[in-house]
């Protein structure tokens, strides 16, 4: 497996010239600040979530730095806190891309899996799905090429034995590959996971070198995107501090956001972009400035920070109003312009990075009584036969601590139930699963959700992969019963 770092000026945004004001204080309204937020929460949760995979070494997926690609072959377990409501029924190919300095090109090998599917995520969170099997791809080797508009030397054009041109939104990218890994079938697991490992990254001179292609195909200038031996540390220090969105908003929103603003696409067409554009002016953000500390404006963090918090509050209230869910869950992590902005910040608050309806759908269950689940009692989801998801590749089911959105520490390490983590079907083909602190009699292992008793609430959310749409508009989503 190759490995490769592209060189780049070690500073935070591009060499534009600096905005001419002076550190003056800007004071925002109640209403501008909550726009503010709504508006940039994407974009801050985004900056944290790619930076936490590419350069943050205590997150167990790190790529350990950009334009560098890692094959996860273990399901995550509770170790992983990097985002929000991570999966625990795939494996995961995790590619931190750079385009700044040059195309990258990505290589596959072919699958034997019922489900794959390569995932694309800039700073926006927009959601793109250029390659999947329900799309009719990995059966055979292929490759697909990255580029944004600010991307040197390289215009879109096609290049020979390349499969895909893909331009993304932004210079740094996550590009997450999902493998469903048929964890019951040794032989197939080990195929993927091999595959798994196979996947190669290589700047697009690199590939070209490979391909013996004439260098007629591209008219490139021979130092872009070459690889260089970057450190850690010095790829690292070409980005503002990453950390908690909260910290972002109180501490360095103008810092992040400058740097977002310098590496993401902006359509002169889409309102949400502009409109984004609009609450940024005041504080003197645009696109193409250089950040420097003498010359940043002065807002009240601590108030931007509250109008955040609100937000996230809000936003973690919309996962337990019923209609809510119903009236969202096929609207959810769209590509620009298919999903609304609120929505969007919404889905960056509970959960960011998921896949859009025709490859995922993601159904948060609630209780039979209305009240959020809580680790003091168990509980129980029942489903007949006729009743199970109408996923066609396949369904899990996963429980998440409601605060921060991650695995629960148990003993036997069991997160989730469905085909990958495991489940055993009854006689009629139905299924009952299990939430408790101690496995009921007569209840399959792996049917059990293990919990311990605290004063803890909990999260119940579904994934259906390949759904069948049509079915899922008469389809209900199972409730959770309380066990007395």
């Amino acid at each position: 497996m190759k490995k490769l770092t592209t060189v780049m000026t070690l500073v935070s945004g591009l060499a534009f010239t600096g905005l001419a004001h002076s550190a003056d204080r800007v004071e925002l309204t109640d209403k501008q600040m909550d726009n503010l937020v709504m508006r940039t929460y994407p974009y801050v949760a985004m900056f944290n979530v790619n930076n936490k995979f590419a350069l943050d070494d205590s997150n167990p997926l790190n790529t350990g730095g950009y334009n560098q690609y890692r094959a996860n072959t273990e399901l995550a377990d509770h170790t992983l806190k990097a985002i929000a409501r991570p999966n625990n029924d795939t494996l995961y190919g995790i590619a931190m891309v750079d385009v700044s300095e040059g195309p990258v090109v990505m290589e596959f090998p072919a699958f034997d899996s019922n489900y794959v599917s390569l995932m694309v995520t800039a700073y926006d969170h927009y959601v793109n799905v250029p390659m999947s099997v329900s799309q009719g791809d990995f059966s055979q080797p292929t490759s697909i090429l990255f580029y944004s508009e600010r991307t040197p030397g390289y215009d879109g054009a096609p290049v020979k034995g390349v499969d895909q041109v893909f331009e993304v939104s932004g210079d740094f990218i996550s590009a997450a590959l999902r493998v469903m890994p048929h964890v019951a079938e040794p032989e197939r697991l080990a195929a993927n996971r091999a595959a798994m490992n196979s996947v190669n990254l290589v700047t697009l001179n690199e590939f070209l070198g490979e391909q013996q292609a004439d260098s007629e195909l591209l008219s490139l200038d021979n130092s872009i995107g070459i690889s260089s031996n970057l450190s850690f540390k010095e790829d690292l220090a070409r980005f503002p501090e990453f950390g908690s969105d909260f910290e972002i908003f109180e501490d360095r929103f103008v810092e992040v956001m400058q740097f977002v603003a310098n590496h993401t696409t902006f359509n002169a067409n889409d309102s949400a972009d502009q409109e984004l554009l609009k609450a940024l002016a005041p504080l003197g953000i645009k696109p193409g400035q250089t950040f420097t500390p003498q010359h940043a404006v002065d807002i009240d963090g601590v108030a931007l920070r509250k109008a955040a918090q609100r937000f996230a509050a809000a936003s973690w209230a919309k996962m337990g109003d019923a209609y809510y869910l119903a009236a969202n869950t096929t609207k959810v992590f769209m590509p620009k312009g298919e999903i609304n902005p609120e929505l969007l910040a919404v889905l960056s608050v509970v959960g960011p990075v998921g896949l859009p309806a025709e490859e995922a759908l993601y159904p948060q269950l609630i209780t039979a009584d209305g009240q959020t689940m809580n680790a003091m009692n168990d509980y129980e989801i029942v489903m007949a036969a006729s009743e199970l998801p109408p996923a066609k590749a396949f369904w899990s089911l996963t429980l998440y601590d409601l605060g921060d959105g991650f695995f629960i520490p148990n003993e036997q390490k069991k997160y989730s139930v469905g085909e990958n983590a495991g489940y055993k079907l009854d006689e009629n083909g139905g299924i009952r699963i299990v939430i408790a602190a101690e496995r009921p009699e007569g209840v399959p292992a792996e049917n059990w959700l293990p919990i311990e008793r605290s004063d803890l609430e909990l999260n119940l959310q579904m994934r259906l992969y390949n759904p069948d749409l049509e079915k899922y508009e008469t389809w209900s989503a199972p409730t959770v019963r309380k066990i007395k």
